[in-house]
């Protein structure tokens, strides 16, 4: 078999002090947690870190970081932490309903979390307002919007967005997104000139 480790840590105390009020838990809470988790990786000289989250985890951290933190960042599905250990979500391109539904039919328990649900005011936390929102995406069209945002986040066009120093990084130009170094090929969109012609057209119609 496979030995189990049980960790118990007061993470709850810790967040409930260290955050300001009306400020979300989540982001202090899944550090900390990260940070218990790495050091019990490390103390048992695991290299590699398999966490449970989810496409809808991704969505919402998508959408809290847009709307609260101005950055267009999710959670990647593979990353070295700074501490040497390989992190990997094989739960990623998978939907918190369908994970709950097969936990549902093979009799596992679900663990609730007192943090996640709401502020200590009974007001919805920001993660919980991202699923709302979420779910009102998905009642529109043709329901599938939870499937096309992840499908985004592996589709991503640097020339059809603001961030110059992506472009740059990308073997595209700053400022126009044409192709510089062959490398940007496969990220510009179209024929290597038609991002810049497209995006002085669009200037042209906003003047």
């Amino acid at each position: 078999g496979i030995d189990f480790h049980l960790l118990r840590e007061d993470t709850y105390s810790v967040v409930t002090e260290k955050t300001r009020p009306g400020a979300s838990y989540c982001s202090l809470c899944s550090r900390l947690r990260r940070g218990i988790l790495y050091t019990a990786a490390a103390e048992l000289k695991s290299n590699r870190l398999a966490l449970g989250h989810h496409r809808d985890d991704a969505l919402e951290t998508l959408l809290l970081n847009m709307v609260h933190q101005g950055q267009l960042k999710a959670l990647p599905a593979r990353y070295r932490a700074r501490r040497g250990i390989d992190v990997i979500r094989p739960l990623m391109y998978i939907g918190e309903k369908q994970i709950a539904e097969f936990a549902s039919s093979r009799g596992f328990p679900i663990l609730p979390c007192n943090l996640c649900g709401s502020q200590p005011d009974g007001t919805p936390g920001q993660r919980q307002q991202m699923k709302l929102l979420l779910s009102a995406l998905d009642g529109l069209g043709d329901g599938k919007a939870r499937a096309n945002m992840l499908t985004a986040l592996a589709d991503v066009r640097p020339t059809h967005l603001l961030d110059r120093d992506l472009r740059e990084a990308c073997g595209l130009d700053r400022a126009s997104g044409a192709l510089r170094y062959e490398r940007g090929r496969a990220v510009a969109h179209g024929e290597p000139n038609e991002a810049a012609a497209e995006e002085a057209t669009a200037e042209e119609e906003a003047a």
